[in-house]
């Protein structure tokens, strides 16, 4: 994670500066079940790949990941196949480093409090990433099902509670859920805290009230924001900046003030990631 955290930096920036071909992400609704397979294919400085994922809600009722992934790597000069890769944890690590690099800019230097909406393998995820840019005193975490939350909190060192409770007097909020409608209010939040939302990835879900999305709202993608996140679409929130334009220091980070990240996830974090992979394994 230490290592990706950077590299998502990179590549945000790389993204922002126009340096990456990338289409937003095509997606097929398979129903039923009530899924959905998504195709996000990219060429950056370094790479060219695609990456392959399904996201099933329903597979919590099989015992199996709501999201699953595959990666495939290009050789960007030859076209001839270089590696296929399970691109499960890469996205689950890549989302928090991307989010651990948001909240190293937004967030307070001196936040002590992190809220979790979630209990999934993305909580988990972003507890461990977080921890790398900022030292937390109290983690709180929070989930619909009750027995969910306290095994999280039990298994990080967490306290569990309600959404508002988690949520009031944090420094960094996250929202990690499956939720198809709000499960943070504004009304909640400490001004100045930084707010994490990777969840509700559809243009008719919600995550965030139009009260939170009242702040100063960045996003990984305005393209992608304005067709994918119903965040921004149905709160018709104004975006301020693209994360890799505040990280290259072309936007004021407005640190001071209460920020949004509203990460949607894109192929150029995929491919970079992958990238670590496989110059790792073939080194070895």
């Amino acid at each position: 994670m230490a290592e990706l955290i950077p590299a998502m930096e990179k590549a945000l920036i790389d993204f922002s500066a126009g340096k990456v071909t990338q289409p937003v992400r095509s997606v097929i609704t398979v129903d039923p079940p009530g899924g959905f397979f998504g195709m996000m294919p990219a060429l950056t400085p370094e790479g060219l790949g695609i990456k392959i994922v399904t996201f099933y809600a329903t597979n919590t009722e099989r015992d199996l990941p709501t999201h699953m992934a595959t990666i495939f790597l290009v050789d960007p000069e030859t076209g001839a196949p270089l590696a296929v890769m399970d691109g499960r944890l890469i996205t689950e690590m890549r989302t928090a480093a991307v989010s651990a690099a948001a909240a190293k800019l937004l967030a307070s230097p001196d936040a002590k409090i992190l809220a979790i909406l979630g209990s999934g393998v993305q909580a988990r995820s972003h507890v461990k990433a977080l921890r790398l840019v900022r030292s937390f005193e109290e983690i709180r975490g929070s989930s619909p099902t009750r027995e969910h939350a306290e095994r999280f909190a039990k298994e990080i060192g967490a306290k569990a509670m309600s959404a508002e409770e988690a949520v009031r007097e944090a420094d960094v909020i996250v929202t990690a859920t499956n939720s198809k409608t709000a499960v943070l209010k504004g009304s909640w939040l400490k001004r100045g805290c930084h707010v994490n939302a990777v969840g509700a990835c559809r243009p008719d879900w919600r995550e965030l009230d139009d009260d939170t999305m009242q702040n100063v709202v960045f996003v990984d993608s305005r393209e992608a924001a304005l067709k994918e996140s119903g965040d921004v679409i149905l709160s018709a929130a104004k975006i301020y900046a693209e994360l890799g334009e505040a990280l290259a220091g072309n936007f004021p980070s407005r640190a001071n003030e209460t920020t949004i990240f509203k990460s949607l996830g894109m192929a150029v974090e995929d491919i970079a990631a992958a990238l670590l992979v496989y110059r790792s394994a073939t080194a070895s």
